[in-house]
C-alpha cells in the first residue's frame, strides 16, 4: 500500500505551495481507511462515470420500450373491464362471452332502451314535480304537459286503492316499482368474498328489460384516466374503446362532480350526482356493483351500450348517471344499460359477464 507523502515535502521538491500540491497535482482517495495517492486513478474514475451514464441511458431506453409495449397492449385490450382484469385471464375455468361484431352487441333495440329511460325518468320527474318549479318556469309548454301527466297518474293510483287527495311523493324505489314493476338494491353478495351485489328486492323482471344502468365519467380514447384507474375495479371499456369510470370514491368521485357542475346549464342539470351517495335519485344507477358470473351462477344480465340522442328532453337529463370528461357539444353522452337475459324473480342477484370479447 502506498503511503501519502507529506504535502510540505512534495511542495519543496516541486516549488509549489502545499494547497496547490494537495488540491491540484494529486487526487487523494480514501480506501479501506488509508489515503492512497495515485495519479493513474483519475482517468479510471472518468471511465467509471461514463460507463454509469451509459448503463443509465440503456435503462431509460429499456423502460421507454417497456412503456410503449404496455401502451400497445392497453390499446389492443378487448375485455370489458380494463384495470387489472388481464392479470386473472390465465386462471382456469374463466367465463367468456364472445360477440362476433359490434352490430350483434345489442339484444334489444336502442329505441326500446330510449323508451324505457324516458318512461322511468318522466315518472321520477312527475313524482318530484313540486320541486321542479325553477325548471318548469322556463318551460311553460312542458309545465302544462307534466301537470296533465300528474293528473293521470293520480287517477291511476286512486284506482289502485291509493287514496291521495293531494300529490303523494314516493321514494325513487317506489316510483321504479310503480313504473316498471320491480325494485333493485345493493346488498351483500351471495358469492363468497364478492362484497356488494345487486338484487331484485321486489317484483318480477321479464327477459329483455333494462334493469340497471352503469354510472360514471365517460372518457374517450385520448383522454387522461391513468391516475383514476390505479386500484380501480370499476372502469368499463366499451366496444369502441370509450371508458366509463364507475368508481364512487376518491379521485373518480371528484372528477365526476367537477364535470357535472361544469356542464350545468342554468337550472338544468345535465347529469345525476346522487349515485355517488347512498340516497339515489335514479334507482337504476347501481350497475357498477353487479358481480361477475361464475360456472355455478350464470349471467342473467348483459351490458348494452347506448348513446343518448340529442332529442333527449333537457329536463330529464338530471337523471342520467353519466357525464363526458371533456366538454364537447358535438358529442353525445354514452350510457351502458344492463338488460336481462332471462326472467328474474324477486330475491335473485344480478350477474353479468365481465369477460366479453368482441372479435
Amino acid at each position: 500500500m502506498l503511503k501519502v507523502a507529506e504535502p510540505s515535502r512534495i511542495a519543496a521538491a516541486s516549488g509549489k505551495s502545499c494547497r496547490e500540491v494537495s488540491c491540484q497535482t494529486y487526487l487523494p482517495l480514501k480506501f479501506m481507511g488509508d489515503l492512497v495517492l495515485q495519479r493513474e486513478q483519475v482517468p479510471t474514475v472518468c471511465v467509471t462515470k461514463q460507463r454509469s451514464c451509459s448503463l443509465l441511458w440503456r435503462g431509460l431506453s429499456s423502460g421507454a420500450a417497456m412503456l410503449r409495449a404496455l401502451q400497445r397492449r392497453w390499446d389492443a385490450y378487448k375485455y370489458r373491464f380494463v384495470p387489472w382484469v388481464a392479470l386473472n385471464l390465465r386462471r382456469k375455468r374463466r367465463t367468456l362471452r364472445y360477440v362476433p361484431d359490434s352490430s350483434q352487441d345489442k339484444i334489444i333495440s336502442d329505441d326500446d332502451v330510449f323508451k324505457t329511460l324516458l318512461k322511468i325518468f318522466k315518472a321520477l320527474f312527475i313524482n318530484d314535480l313540486s320541486r321542479q318549479g325553477h325548471i318548469l318556469a322556463l318551460l311553460p309548454e312542458m309545465k302544462c304537459k307534466y301537470l296533465e301527466l300528474l293528473t293521470i297518474e293520480q287517477k291511476r293510483l286512486r284506482g289502485n286503492s291509493c287514496n291521495c287527495q293531494s300529490q303523494h311523493v314516493f321514494s325513487p324505489e317506489e316510483v321504479l316499482f310503480n313504473t316498471l314493476g320491480f325494485t333493485i338494491s345493493r346488498q351483500r353478495s351471495s358469492l363468497l368474498s364478492a362484497g356488494t351485489g345487486v338484487f331484485v328486492t321486489k317484483g318480477f323482471v321479464p327477459k329483455g328489460t333494462v334493469v340497471s344502468m352503469y354510472p360514471g365519467t365517460v372518457y374517450r380514447k385520448h383522454e387522461p384516466i391513468f391516475f383514476q384507474s390505479l386500484g380501480n375495479p370499476f372502469i368499463f371499456r366499451c366496444i369502441d374503446g370509450v371508458l366509463i369510470d364507475g368508481n364512487d370514491k376518491g379521485l373518480s368521485r371528484s372528477v365526476y362532480r367537477s364535470c357535472s357542475r361544469r356542464d350545468q346549464f342554468g337550472p338544468f342539470q345535465m347529469s345525476d350526482e346522487s349515485w355517488l351517495t347512498a340516497a339515489l335519485q335514479n334507482p337504476l344507477a347501481v350497475g357498477q356493483y353487479v358481480n361477475n358470473c361464475s360456472h355455478e351462477k350464470a349471467a342473467n344480465v348483459y351490458y348494452q351500450e347506448f348513446d343518448v340522442p340529442g332529442c333527449f328532453p333537457i329536463e330529464l337529463k338530471q337523471y342520467l348517471p353519466n357525464i363526458v370528461y371533456s366538454h364537447d357539444i358535438e358529442s353525445h353522452p354514452r350510457c351502458v344499460v344492463l338488460v336481462t337475459l332471462r326472467d328474474i324473480k324477486q330475491g335473485e342477484e344480478l350477474f353479468s359477464n365481465y369477460y366479453t370479447v368482441v372479435s
